[in-house]
């Protein structure tokens, strides 16, 4: 059954890929799309076993891989309860990303290559998911950087999109290099790549040391760190983050797979199954505590300043895997694994509603162009708000709670029980970083669905508007080269003519079943996934689970309990009264406070200090060795040189070749002449 779940998508990306326009585009829809939906369906039985205690882990061998000296790699699949959790969220996700981009996509003409892409990308993640070793999980981990760059970079044609695509994968690269080191460092120590023997011998290599870099370094210490700088490039933690949001290049449904199901999931993943290792350092803990609170709260100011809405929910996907590498950090790996689970869905949801209202407002991004539109697309705005209710942790203590009620609230209580510095940190930060998800969240809400239309404001509309009335116009074409198939004419709506309209079916029935997860998953789940016993031999030997945390999480004082929800109702009345009650209350505060508001909407500088210190240098460094090198000197010396020279000597030859033969003849004699003088010499 394992086998099927992974290897079904890779079979349908290869004859969609192959097969492209030969086999048609609904055939390769409907492999890509069918395939996903059959590994989905074979993926929750497995789960559900391990929810009811009916299951035990077990490892599939599928073939033999290397052999050489000590190193052993097998590659095979495992299944545990961690497993079990990856491969639902990786396959429903994605099944339902499959579905959705029928519609979005529809238009398209490069639709089986897409399809392709998703399904590579869903494979890559779910061999990552089930690897048994290092080796097998690099494999993954760099199969999702590949596909995640065919997919940022699908409309090549935009300059903007192919600069994404590289950047996300240039800067994966330096994470993916400490990850490299961090395998190659564990191999060294232990002997061995097997996941489940480097987990059991890492208690006793606690204390050790180990020569780097001229220097003596805690062995465990020294390897975390080391594999931390790879899940900070895939899960986009601070330094590393910049990727991330640029990779809205692609198309909608590219995001809501990237940032719910699978590739910045990855780091977080990578961490909890190698949990055991990190608990021997309380260095490398306290660092993933402090990077996770760093990111969740420089993400979450940033998101209060984006105007773009699949920006602000990209950097609200920063923010909220800041919550689970800190929760990771204090130790309750399995909370921060609760949130990935919960996250996965009302995160699909809000990119997917998000993709829903853009295709209403002719591929128009741009939050301050919208307003108004609850009633035109009222099943939209619904799954909007099950997925805001989510985010924000909507809920009432011992009665019911959306998703992020149970999972980023528990997470709030672990960094407070966990008593340490590191966790007082991150429980401020955690507390405060709510506060601004609610925030940014319901001015997202407010600016998309309140308010008056501001439609008319919009260059996408109003060409829009000019193709539905039949005029001539030179950008009757959107962004990515399709045809526009989205206007409409309102005929005096008091909107310049333009009727946004709701998504077709394809779109609106994931919508729908994530909204159900949004609504019921940390109601269902939550008991598993946190309580002290039942969630003791739920996570048995998949990572560590701390029962003593978890009943220390349940006895927080109430203020603690109720922090949360404090601040998700200060956000929301903040939002509502700069967006709905005063909305020009933003434009004020903007100039009172002009240079923290360039700072945030800048996002805090950091492109435009990686851009002097790393880009600008590189460019120059490669100017120099292409002029100076390449071209001056080994060019010079080189082909050019020779080449000159040949034409050079050839010159000289030909002036020798006059055609008379007492020219010849004098030459002969000379040559003569000399050579009997040589020998008399001689």
């Amino acid at each position: 059954m394992i086998q099927l779940i992974v290897f079904l998508p890779l079979l349908a990306a290869i004859v969609a890929g192959l097969g492209n326009r030969v086999i048609g585009n609904v055939p390769a829809k409907l492999v890509t799309t069918g395939a996903l939906f059959a590994s989905c369906a074979l993926s929750w039985p497995i789960f559900i076993s391990f929810v009811t205690g009916g299951a035990e882990a077990h490892v599939v061998p599928v073939l033999d891989f290397i052999r050489s000296g000590n190193l052993v790699v097998d590659w095979s699949l495992r299944v545990d309860t961690l497993t079990a959790v990856m491969l639902v969220v990786v396959t429903s996700v994605s099944a339902l990303v499959h579905l959705y981009s029928w519609g979005y996509m529809s238009e398209d003409d490069s639709q089986p290559r897409f399809f392709a892409y998703l399904s590579l990308f869903t494979f890559a993640m779910l061999m990552l998911v089930t690897s048994n070793n290092l080796v097998q999980m690099f494999f993954g981990w760099e199969g999702v950087g590949l596909a995640s760059y065919l997919l940022i970079g699908f409309w090549y044609k935009k300059p903007s999109a192919s600069a994404a695509a590289i950047k996300a994968f240039v800067v994966n690269r330096v994470g993916d290099f400490g990850f490299s080191l961090g395998i190659f460092g564990t191999f060294l120590v232990f002997g061995t790549v097997s996941i489940p023997a480097i987990l059991a011998a890492a208690p006793d290599m606690a204390g050790t040391t180990i020569g780097f870099l001229g220097a003596r370094f805690d062995v465990m210490t020294l390897l975390c760190l080391l594999l931390f700088v790879g899940a900070m490039g895939k899960s986009a933690q601070l330094g590393l983050h910049t990727w991330l949001p640029d990779a809205m290049e692609g198309p909608t449904p590219v995001s809501a797979l990237i940032h719910a199901a699978t590739m910045v999931t990855a780091g977080v993943f990578m961490v909890c199954r190698l949990s055991p290792m990190f608990e021997t350092s309380e260095t490398a803990q306290h660092v993933v505590t402090y990077v996770g609170a760093a990111t969740a709260f420089f993400a979450a100011t940033v998101g209060t300043t984006q105007f773009d809405i699949k920006r602000v929910i990209a950097y609200s996907t920063c923010s909220q895997l800041g919550y689970m590498f800190f929760a990771a950090g204090v130790g309750a790996y399995n909370a921060a694994m609760f949130h990935l689970f919960t996250h996965a869905f009302f995160k699909a949801l809000l990119f997917l509603g998000a993709g829903s209202v853009i295709h209403a407002m002719h591929h128009e991004q741009d939050m301050r162009y919208y307003g108004g539109l609850r009633k035109r697309i009222p099943l939209t705005f619904w799954a909007m708000m099950a997925g805001t209710f989510a985010i924000t942790g909507v809920g009432v203590i011992g009665i019911f709670g959306f998703a992020g009620f149970y999972s980023k609230d528990a997470i709030i209580e672990a960094t407070f029980a966990s008593g340490s510095h590191a966790g007082a940190v991150a429980f401020g930060v955690a507390v405060i970083a709510a506060l601004l998800t609610s925030f940014y969240s319901w001015r997202l809400v407010f600016l998309t669905f309140y308010g008056k239309p501001r439609w008319e404001q919009s260059e996408h509309i109003q060409h829009a508007v000019h193709d539905a009335h039949g005029h001539d116009d030179a950008h009757g074409h959107d962004a990515h080269g399709h045809d526009d198939h989205h206007a409409h004419d309102a005929h005096g709506d008091g909107t310049a003519g333009y009727h946004p309209h709701e998504s077709p079916w394809p779109m609106l029935v994931p919508l729908v079943v994530l909204s159900l997860g949004a609504i019921f998953a940390g109601y269902v789940f939550h008991g598993p996934f946190l309580d002290a016993e039942q969630g003791g031999e739920f996570w048995k030997g998949s990572l560590a689970f701390d029962a003593h945390l978890m009943h220390a999480m349940h006895e927080v004082p109430l203020w603690v309990k109720l922090s949360a929800t404090a601040v998700m109702l200060t956000g929301f009345v903040t939002a509502w009264y700069a967006y709905v009650r005063n909305p020009g209350f933003p434009a004020v505060f903007v100039s009172h406070f002009s240079i923290l508001h360039n700072f945030l909407y800048r996002k805090w500088y950091f492109d435009e200090l990686y851009d002097v210190v790393f880009v600008k240098p590189a460019f120059a460094l490669g100017r120099f060795f292409w002029k100076r090198g390449d071209e001056g000197t080994i060019d010079r010396f080189g082909p050019n040189g020779v080449a000159a020279l040949v034409v050079g000597g050839s010159r000289i030859a030909g002036r020798l070749q006059t055609g008379y033969v007492y020219s010849y003849a004098l030459v002969m004699l000379l040559g003569l002449a000399a050579a009997a003088t040589w020998a008399m010499v001689g």
